[in-house]
Parts: C-alpha cells; structure tokens; sequence
C-alpha cells in the first residue's frame, strides 16, 4: 500500500496498491520534491474515467514504470471531483498550451507547483504520433536535468499567462432581451435539426441548454425554443444513450445520433435530466417525458443512493464480460442470439426488432445498444413490458458496473431538487423523502458548526477537502427546491446560511464577479474562476440563481443585487456561446420573468383539499424560477407568508412579482392561469 490507502477517495483508493508511490495533493508532497530535487508527476482523473483505467493498468501497475517514476519523481494523484479547483487551474494550463483537454490529465510541475509539460492519456508505446508514457518520462527528467533554467523560464511563462487571464464581466448590465434573443438565435444555428442536439459527435446532453429553452418559451411563447427542446429531449430518450431497461443516461454518445454512449452514468447528469423531463412534460404534458423523468429519478434511487441517504457520484462504463476482463459497456449490451436465449424464439426476435439489435450490431463485436427506434409496427404494450422485465432480470446476474461511493454536495444538491419537483409533479411522496434524506446528510455531514460545506463524505464521513463555489450554489439550489416542495422554512434557512457564504467568502466586492474557491481556501498558482456551463452548471451560474431564488422568497436586496452583478457574465458569453452558458441564460430567463412569488395560505397547519390544489398548481406552473412559500396564515416559516390572510375563511394564493401583486384568488384554475400567462 502507498501513501493513499485510508482516503476517503474512491479513486484515490484504485491507485492505493500500485507500485508507484503515490503522493496525495497536498503540502507534504511539495516538500518532498525540494528536498529530493525532482520535479512532480501531477495525474489527475475520476473513478469512473474509462481511459483514467487504462492508462493505470498500462502504466501504472507496471513496475518497472512505478521504479522509474519513484527514482526520479514525486507523483501526485488527485480524484478531479474531490479537487475541482486544481483540475481547473491546471486544466486550464493543459487548454492553454495544447489547445485540448481530458482525463487522464499529466502534468508535469516543478516543486513551486508550477506547470511546465502537459498531456493527457499517454500510451505504454509509441502510438498514432504519440510518445510512450516511459519516453515522456524520460524526456522530463532530462529536461529538467540539463536544462533547468529553460524549464523555469516555462513554468513562470505560463504562470504569469494565467495570472493575467481576466473574465469579461459586465456586471453593471443585466442580460436584456436582445442577449436572449442573440443566445437563442446562436443555439438555432448550432442546432441539429434530424438528431436533435447542438453540434456533432460526441455528443453531450445539453441539459442547461433545454432548461434555458423550456424557460424562454414559458415567457415569451417562442415556439421554435419549445420545439428544439422536445425533439432532443425525445431522441435522446430513443436513444442509446439512454438505458432502455434501468432508466438513466450515459454521460456522452460518441455518434451525433445517440446511439453509442460513452457509458459511465453519472449522477449529475441524471439529476439535471430527471429535472429537464419534469419541466418538459409540465409544459407539454409529454408522456414520454414523464416516463424518462419517472425512470430517471427511480434509477437515482435504486442504483445511486448510499446507505446514509446521500447519491453516490456515477456508475462506471466498464464492467466485467463474464471471462474475468474488464470490458466497457458489457453490461448493457445485446446480441439477437443472447435475447433469444433469454426470453425464447418469438419474444427474443420481438425484442430484437422493437429494441434495435441487429445482426451486424451498433457497437463492438456484433453486439447493440438498446435503442427505441421510431418504426411503423404498433406493438403491444404488455408484451413489451413482460420483455422488458425480463430482459432487466437477466441484466441484474452480469458483474454489475463498479459504483463510485464519494457524495459530492454539489452533485446532491442537484439530485434533491430534481427528486423533490419530481415527486411533487407525478405525486410521488417516496422521491420526495429521498431528497429530504439527501438534504438530511449534507447537513449532518458536510455542514460544519459554521456552515461551511465539505466537498464530499463517504460512508458517512466528512472528506478533508473544502467546498467549493458549485457546492454552495447548487446545494442552495436543492435546499430552495426543497423548501418550496415540502413547506418547510428550516431548508429556506439553510439555503439562507450557505449563500452568506457566497457573498462574503466568493464574490469580489468590488466588482460582483464570483471565484470558484474561497477567499481563504488553499492557495494555488491561480484562484479558479470559471463562469462556464459544461458538464454542471459553474459555480458562478449555479449560485447566481440560488441568490436571486433566495431574494425572491425573502425579499433581500443584497442577495437580489448580487445575483444580477454575476448575471453581468450572461451579458458577455450569452450571444457569443450559448451552448456554454446554459445555465446562466435560464437564470437570465427567471431575472425577466420576475421572478414571481407565490404564497399559499392555509386555514392550519395539516393541509386540506383546498391548500393541496392551491400548492400543486402553483408548483406546476412554468414562469421560470418562480418561488413557492405554503403554509398555515401567521405563520412565520416563510417571509413570503407574512401578512397573507385568508380569503372569506378559505385557503388562497398570492402572485407577486416586480413589487406589485395580483388579487388573491381560492381558485386553482385562476391561478394557473396567472403563472402560466407570458
């Protein structure tokens, strides 16, 4: 065992028996290198990165690599999750000097942590034009042997580079409506009218991008916006990409048709995709879309939750294929021959053809991704059902995908507002409580007596690595979600608690502009600050929103002012690149929108008939980023509720937004009407 057995990494943890001496991030490891004179080996990955496998199997269980390495370096290994702010300050570096990025990420560093050579994946031997792993090696080495003064000179070049690196941040100018307008008309341009989605292969789902389109449409009535929005949502959901037997999405297809996922299931795709399905089908009434929410969020439960409550960060792509090798996608893959043999001649061609597995197969070997074609046959829905049932009982005795066990808060905060909307649409109480357990750990565990997050826990326990801005945003967001679902004040708190946090801790006070660590965080060559949407909404984005629905609920000014100096990013990359900026512009949408306030009265505190309805329309309808308070008159759970009396004696609810609210009204139909007007 190497020096990172006892982590709380489940990455971390895959490397703790190679025969490299492992250095977790930290000072000690810096220390190590002055003293001995050697530069640092940076690796940085995740335990579900499929290639981040390969390249330890080649590389790093190899022990005359692992002699080499511990003879001439101090190698760090660092989980991107775990640490995101020194994945970004050196993926930054890699983007910089190589024009690309990825994971497994190689860095090579001086003992001042300073970057001077990057790469990502590098092959056992010479490959396609790349370099061997072990010629890297010894290219550093000499390098930093004989010309020291030249790799220096490197390292302080693309430090002084980075430092000088500024965010374009109108924060003085809120995004308006030719922002939006110039954002949707470039995301009109990049989109791929047969397949649905933006650009080509790979292809990502655009889940911030859809909840900007849902949005703008519920506020302006833009149809194209809708239109682009449901036909990716339905191809997707056809595709590969989605798991047609266990619910959930992969994290990429690797076709612009969706048919071949890249096959890791991670949690905050899933989260932020059981939440897009939701909204589409509150706004279209999609069946589809309710069934691809409904699974999405049952998979979140069955497969991702931890015996402490919490979601655990992805599923990996490889498994084993029943010979004892680790292949990626063996357990989702099919044959027309395997079908047959599991559920007989006629259901197994039935299968075949209602599922898309051919002869010549959509992936390797012959072999299919489970797929729903669009085709003429009508099939019975029974049938298919028994299928489909079976086919998954046979799935559960394949060597299941290995489960990365980390609770990031960030990532929970997502799942908690997906679970909790979810339950409240489809009246699912037990999501609802699902979210309530999520929410329940991250304040036993992550919360210190300060409020201040920890990044992650495992098996219940804290991990040592600080939260970072993402966290703050988006456990706010979930905990906003949850407060607004349940009619529970204590989560309107919580939120209130962490995003003090933002304010005093994240945003430069001079100029609105958030940074993605703490003002007292770690110090690193560079303080991140990525306002970005990519895979997750940016810590920027995510708390932007979180401010403004916390404004929204109480009425603070300084989380309301705040919101709107970070919206300043929207202004600039919002027309220029929306599809990396999603988030922001959905945040945007809820800005123009208001957003509205919606307070709900009860006559006690056990809800009726009347309040129910009162509250699930108002939780239904679609003005984006509206806040929902519910809760008995004179109640002080909720500022929202202040001063909000009955209606002759009945339940009743108000609509508010810009300072100025509408009439009181008992009646549902009313007020679907007032949320759902543009």
């Amino acid at each position: 065992m190497n020096r990172l057995a006892g982590v709380t990494s489940p990455y971390l943890l895959q490397h703790a028996d190679n025969p490299v001496d492992w250095w977790p991030w930290g000072p000690e490891a810096f220390e190590e290198a002055k003293r001995r004179d050697v530069p640092v080996l940076l690796s940085v990955g995740y335990a579900a990165c499929h290639w981040c496998h390969v390249m330890a199997h080649e590389s790093f269980e190899d022990h005359a690599t692992a002699e080499y390495l511990n003879e001439h370096f101090v190698s760090v290994k660092v989980d991107r999750e775990e640490r995101p702010d020194v994945d970004a300050v050196y993926m930054e570096a890699v983007q910089a000097a190589t024009g690309q990025g990825g994971w497994p990420m190689t860095v090579f560093l001086t003992p001042d942590a300073e970057p001077f050579y990057f790469g990502t994946y590098f092959p056992p031997a010479p490959r396609h034009g790349m370099p061997s792993f072990r010629q890297v090696l010894e290219g550093v080495r000499q390098a930093w042997d004989t010309r020291r003064d030249e790799v220096g000179e490197i390292a302080g070049k693309i430090v002084r580079d980075l430092a000088q690196r500024e965010i374009s941040h109108q924060g003085d100018r809120v995004p308006g409506e030719e922002e939006l307008a110039r954002a949707l008309l470039g995301l009109t341009r990049e989109y791929d009218p047969q397949r649905g989605g933006f650009g080509g292969a790979p292809k990502f789902p655009p889940s911030m991008v859809l909840e900007f389109l849902l949005r703008h449409h519920a506020r302006t009535g833009a149809e194209g916006a809708l239109q682009m929005a449901q036909d990716t949502c339905e191809r997707m959901a056809r595709g590969g990409i989605y798991d047609q037997l266990g619910g959930g999405f992969a994290r990429y297809s690797v076709d612009r048709d969706w048919v071949v996922p890249h096959f890791e299931k991670m949690l905050y795709d899933n989260a932020l995709l059981c939440r897009v399905y939701a909204h589409l089908w509150r706004a279209t009434g999609s069946d589809l879309a309710r069934r691809v929410a409904l699974e999405t969020a049952d998979f979140l439960v069955r497969e991702l939750r931890t015996e402490q409550g919490g979601f655990a960060s992805a599923l990996d792509a490889d498994s084993d294929d029943g010979s004892g090798r680790h292949v990626e996608g063996a357990y989702y893959v099919w044959t027309p021959e395997r079908l047959r043999a599991v559920l007989g001649d006629a259901d197994g061609d039935l299968a075949a053809q209602y599922f898309g597995v051919t002869d010549e197969g959509t992936f390797e070997h012959g072999q299919s991704v489970l797929q729903l074609p669009q085709q003429d046959t009508l099939f019975d829905a029974a049938k298919i059902a028994s299928v489909r049932e079976r086919l998954l009982d046979e799935r559960r005795r394949r060597p299941a995908p290995g489960r990365d066990d980390k609770v990031v808060a960030a990532w929970n905060g997502l799942a908690i507002a997906a679970l909790a909307e979810t339950g409240a649409y489809f009246e699912r109480p037990d999501l609802i409580e699902a979210a309530v357990g999520a929410a329940d750990l991250l304040v036993r565990v992550h919360l210190d007596e300060h409020a201040r997050l920890a990044r992650t826990s495992k098996d219940g326990r804290a991990g040592a690595n600080a939260g970072v801005l993402e966290d703050y945003g988006d456990v706010a967001e979930g905990f906003l979600a949850l407060a607004s679902v349940t009619g529970e004040g204590v989560w309107l708190d919580f939120a209130g608690l962490l995003l003090d946090h933002v304010l005093t801790r994240f945003a430069d006070p001079d100029t609105g502009a958030l940074y993605d660590t703490a003002a007292d965080a770690e110090r690193l060559i560079r303080r991140p600050q990525d306002p970005t949407d990519n895979a997750t909404p940016s810590g920027w984005t995510a708390a932007a929103g979180a401010l403004l629905g916390y404004a929204a609920h109480t009425g603070s000014e300084p989380h309301r002012a705040a919101a709107e100096r970070a919206l300043g990013v929207v202004t600039t990359l919002g027309p220029r690149v929306p599809r990396f900026i999603g988030w922001g512009l959905a945040v945007a949408e809820a800005l123009r929108d208001g957003p509205r306030e919606i307070a709900v009265v009860a006559t006690g505190t056990t809800p009726d008939k009347s309040t129910t309805a009162l509250h699930r329309t108002a939780l239904l309808g679609t003005a984006p980023g509206a806040v929902v308070a519910v809760g008995a008159v004179g109640s002080d759970e909720f500022p929202l509720l202040a001063d909000r009396p009955l209606v002759e004696g009945r339940p009743a609810a108000y609509v508010c937004r810009n300072f100025t609210c509408e009439a009181p009204t008992t009646d549902p139909e009313r007020l679907r009407t007032a949320l759902n007007e543009h």
